[in-house]
């Protein structure tokens, strides 16, 4: 490929994804939402790892009580 391709392809995905962003914002808030939830999700599993174990029947307790 070509400098002059290069950069004609390279104007050509800037065009396109600007038309989508503008056309389709939605698109990308949900991506980002969804990476932080993500994130969210792994740090929350990686802190259950590193607590102490308990057992089904306390667990079934609390909620028990919260209910």
């Amino acid at each position: 490929m070509t400098v002059a391709e290069e950069r004609r392809l390279k104007g050509l995905l800037k065009s396109a994804l600007t038309e989508v962003l503008e056309e389709r914002g939605d698109l990308l808030r949900d991506a980002v939402r969804e990476s932080f939830e993500d994130m969210a999700l792994l740090r929350a599993t990686q802190a259950g790892e590193k607590s102490p174990l308990t057992s089904r029947r306390k667990i079934f307790l609390q909620l028990d009580r919260g209910a």
